[in-house]
């Protein structure tokens, strides 16, 4: 199975197991990363499951879209990693991706 390394707000890293065919977040949620809270179920309309993409990851994803990026804009914690896991799926091509978990906003 495809892995997600996944850094949460207090620095701990965990290995969590992917499923291909899901969003990245439903995939963190269901590994027990209690902090994305995706308060919209993963409607891309409340960014709380904001993540930082590490390295060169970035550059394996589809690209940031017009409703993902406002909803990022409004963020004090947007960097130039940042994504919402929700706007990601899940890949076998993203075996090993690793993200951390945004401060809360």
């Amino acid at each position: 199975m495809p892995v997600i390394q996944v850094t949460t707000r207090d620095g701990r890293t965990r290995q969590i197991e992917g499923q291909v065919g899901r969003s990245l977040m439903e995939n963190l949620r269901g590994g027990g990363i209690e902090e994305i809270l995706a308060l919209c179920g993963g409607c891309c309309s409340c960014a709380t499951c904001h993540v930082y993409v590490e390295g060169e990851w970035l550059t394996h994803l589809p690209p940031i879209g017009e409703d993902e990026d406002e909803l990022l804009e409004t963020s004090h914690e947007r960097a130039a990693n940042s994504r919402l896991s929700c706007q990601i799926p899940f890949s076998a091509a993203l075996d090993g991706i690793a993200v951390t978990v945004a401060p809360e906003d």
